[in-house]
């Protein structure tokens, strides 16, 4: 399965901007039970790539590659934003 033929550029933005939201429109977490809702409530962008790699991985690399990325720098400055509002 091919992801643009599922899916188009609105969700490749949502889903790499807007998570939590997106996956829960989509229903994408449901299918995965327990250990996904835990992965969409404390580490989203993680659970977009690992659910990117089981599901992409044979037919757009390049893609995963990119999610597995954007999933180090999201949750990393999403961490550094929290500790900047934290501090103050």
């Amino acid at each position: 399965m091919d992801f643009w033929q599922v899916h188009g550029l609105l969700f490749l933005i949502c889903i790499a901007l807007f998570p939590r939201i997106t996956m829960l429109v989509a229903g994408i977490v449901n299918s995965f039970g327990p250990l996904g809702w835990i992965g969409w409530l404390f580490v989203p962008h993680f659970t977009v790539a690992i659910l990117a790699t089981q599901i992409y991985w044979d037919k757009n690399p390049v893609l995963v590659i990119i999610a597995w990325f954007w999933a180090f720098a999201g949750t990393g400055g999403e961490g550094a934003a929290a500790s900047k509002t934290k501090s103050r």
